[in-house]
């Protein structure tokens, strides 16, 4: 074990030399959020659009069935609002999931 002269450290043990001073708490920076948008289309139908939702989103049926209007109606709806590597899983999840189930569905990340 190294010990420090006590000549050396101050008091409250915050200090060496009297005049530097060690760092005490490191100041953690609050993630971006990021928005999974889902684009309406001509040709996914609109139960497979809840499924998706309630699937890979946790929406009960009546969320989801209110974004699935909301993107039937204006094109683009919020799914959820994620950190950037759950957004980004998440959107890659229904993109596999549609083109499984050969499905033109299309979502996209938005920064917050």
């Amino acid at each position: 074990m190294i010990t420090m002269p006590s000549s050396v450290m101050s008091k409250d043990n915050d200090e060496i030399d009297g005049n530097t001073k060690l760092a005490t708490k490191p100041k953690t920076k609050i993630p971006s959020l990021y928005r999974v948008l889902m684009m309406n289309d001509d040709y996914t139908p609109m139960e497979f659009v809840i499924e998706v939702l309630e699937k890979f989103f946790q929406k009960n049926r009546e969320e989801a069935t209110q974004i699935m209007l909301h993107v039937h109606q204006r094109g683009v709806g919020i799914c959820g609002i994620y950190t950037y590597d759950l957004a980004e899983t998440k959107a890659m999840q229904v993109m596999n999931y549609a083109r499984k189930y050969e499905h033109p569905l299309q979502v996209q990340l938005e920064k917050e």
